[in-house]
């Protein structure tokens, strides 16, 4: 089973940084590929980054490539999102997933598990 839990979100001004932790309380979190997505006040919610189960494999939207690393922990079961060089753009809610496929998937129906979400707010 998979339980997904999101953290550190808040309020930070353009130009900061965050850093967003996404915990798995189930036992095949090192079996699965993660991701972040993020969804925006009236828009549909987007894919933002994803990370293969080994952690050597990641891939980003263009929207935030150079500026949001993703990275994983299997030996606490966390996923990982730094964001930095944050803009007021970047402010949503960003939901971690889980997804059992294999290669590089970025569309939502690829994810089978979710997490409740946390907040970004980023001021200019």
């Amino acid at each position: 089973q998979v339980h997904l839990v999101e953290s550190g979100g808040g309020l930070v001004q353009a130009g900061g940084s965050l850093r967003l932790s996404c915990a798995d309380s189930g036992r095949a979190f090192s079996r699965n590929r993660m991701g972040w997505f993020r969804q925006a006040p009236g828009k549909e919610r987007k894919f933002v980054a994803t990370i293969s189960w080994s952690g050597d494999t990641t891939y980003y939207s263009d929207s935030v490539k150079g500026r949001f690393t993703i990275s994983r922990d299997n030996a606490k079961n966390t996923v990982y999102l730094q964001m930095n060089s944050l803009k007021p753009d970047d402010t949503a809610v960003y939901y971690c997933a889980a997804s059992t496929l294999g290669g590089v998937v970025t569309t939502i129906p690829s994810y089978y598990y979710w997490g409740q979400g946390t907040q970004v707010t980023v001021s200019s």
